[in-house]
């Protein structure tokens, strides 16, 4: 089912992109990686042209928006279509709010939710006209349940929710998919960044989810189309409490669940 597929990853250098794009080109997809270093991208590519021979790579700053328009030119000019175009691309801060950079705002949410916005408005036109394709946009499930020293990564990905939701519906009918994929915590250099002092990743290792089970789901939801997908899936209930019953959240759940 995914066969000859031709699949966008930004993000691809590490973690879940780069997972994504072995998975994907070990059942037949064709790679297309995309992020800033391009060594690793090159590194990756290697790695994946005995299954993948069409594999290719194109460095990207999804902060750029003319290399962003000029990238998505490219690929469809070389391979004629994007069936697939997951916006990975993202990084996160946590601090108290009050000892949080001004600047740390501004930049996650130029990456991480205009970049997304960037990357769908240069490939949405071209999907159109073929009247196919599928946007998935990696979020988090830190926008559904905020926790203390992420409201500046939180806001991102809550942003990025309410973009995936409206551009569904805006797309009703037309042939493209629209997907938001929400992990919870996953092992990879995220919290390199992210957690500076490592307290945070030590709290919560035995339940972090592996970037092979998130490129999992990736995958899964282009096989069979899902608008939204929440990993792991207890987490379900905890933003189903914290939108029915905000108050008992607030008390109960929240303070468990606060482990920066």
């Amino acid at each position: 089912m995914l066969k000859g597929k031709i699949i966008a990853i930004t993000g691809a250098s590490s973690g879940i992109g780069r997972e994504l794009a072995r998975m994907a080109a070990a059942e037949g997809a064709v790679p297309i990686l995309l992020a800033r270093t391009i060594q690793a991208l090159e590194e990756l590519k290697a790695e994946l042209i005995a299954t993948a021979p069409e594999c290719a790579a194109y460095p990207l700053d999804v902060t750029d928006n003319e290399q962003v328009e000029d990238t998505v030119k490219q690929i469809f000019d070389t391979f004629g279509r994007i069936d697939v175009w997951v916006n990975n691309a993202g990084y996160g801060i946590f601090s108290e709010f009050t000892l949080a950079r001004l600047e740390d705002f501004t930049d996650m949410m130029d990456v991480n939710y205009m970049g997304t916005v960037r990357c769908a408005k240069a490939v949405l036109p071209h999907m159109l006209i073929h009247n196919s394709g599928h946007i998935i946009n990696i979020a988090s499930v830190a926008g559904k349940i905020a926790t203390p020293k992420s409201s500046g990564y939180s806001a991102t990905k809550f942003a990025v929710i309410a973009f995936t939701s409206t551009l569904r519906q805006e797309l009703a009918g037309t042939g493209v998919k629209v997907t938001a994929i929400n992990p919870g915590p996953v092992e990879t250099a995220f919290f390199n960044r992210a957690d500076a002092t490592g307290e945070y990743r030590k709290n919560i290792e035995r339940f972090m989810l592996t970037p092979q089970q998130v490129a999992g789901a990736i995958l899964q939801s282009v096989k069979r189309y899902r608008p939204e997908i929440i990993l792991p899936g207890y987490m379900k209930l905890g933003v189903i409490i914290q939108q029915l019953m905000p108050g008992l959240f607030d008390r109960v759940i929240s303070p468990r669940i606060n482990k920066k």
